[in-house]
């Protein structure tokens, strides 16, 4: 079963990090079009509309890959003083309330979404019309990739009730090592605990 859940993560890792070169493809359109249009002054039409929907893929392909590592906001006062148990108890019974059924119903509509564009081959309207339907799938792909990676985090909290400590889950960098700041912190700690006192020079 933990080889299935880390398989998901691995899965929702592998797209979030893919997508994430977005970010480079976004910043590369958003310098050319400044330079387009403050140096040559040939601005394109298109140009902000592609930019807004390759933000809107970013944003939606990074929420299993978010949830995978555990990173969505939560109010944490009284929740991390909880035991693993109760945790998981509460995680389970919001995943079934709110979760689910929100995760699903922005699925399926979605899908009706992306297959009306797609039938009516919808594009922007501006001078240079680009088409609509392509980026309008990721809603309903980004959505079925969240519900997987949700009912991995289900098996998580079922997992945890049973056995009164959290499962494993697929590591990644972080933008800080956290252990290592704490590390560093308490040997600096240490160090100033242990140094002798500075003996007072005599005045000349």
């Amino acid at each position: 079963m933990q080889k299935v859940l880390l398989a998901i993560d691995r899965l929702s890792t592998w797209i979030g990090q893919l997508f994430a070169w977005a970010i480079i493809l976004l910043t590369a359109f958003i310098s050319w079009e400044v330079f387009s249009r403050y140096v040559l002054g040939k601005p394109h039409a298109w140009m902000l509309d592609v930019q807004i929907m390759l933000y809107g893929v970013l944003f939606m392909m990074a929420g299993a890959y978010t949830l995978s590592k555990n990173g969505h906001v939560r109010g944490d006062v009284l929740y991390g003083f909880f035991r693993p148990r109760t945790q998981a108890t509460l995680d389970l019974v919001l995943y079934i309330l709110f979760f689910l059924p929100g995760v699903f119903a922005m699925t399926w509509a979605g899908w009706t979404y992306f297959q009306e564009s797609l039938a009516i081959r919808e594009h922007t309207f501006n001078a240079d019309p680009i088409p609509v339907y392509p980026f309008k799938f990721f809603i309903p792909f980004a959505g079925a990739i969240l519900l997987l990676q949700g009912f991995v985090e289900i098996a998580r909290c079922i997992i945890c009730i049973r056995q009164g400590e959290w499962p494993s889950r697929e590591q990644d960098v972080e933008e800080v090592d956290v252990e290592k700041l704490k590390a560093m912190v308490h040997a600096d700690d240490h160090r100033e605990l242990a140094a002798p006192p500075a003996e007072k020079g005599s005045p000349l």
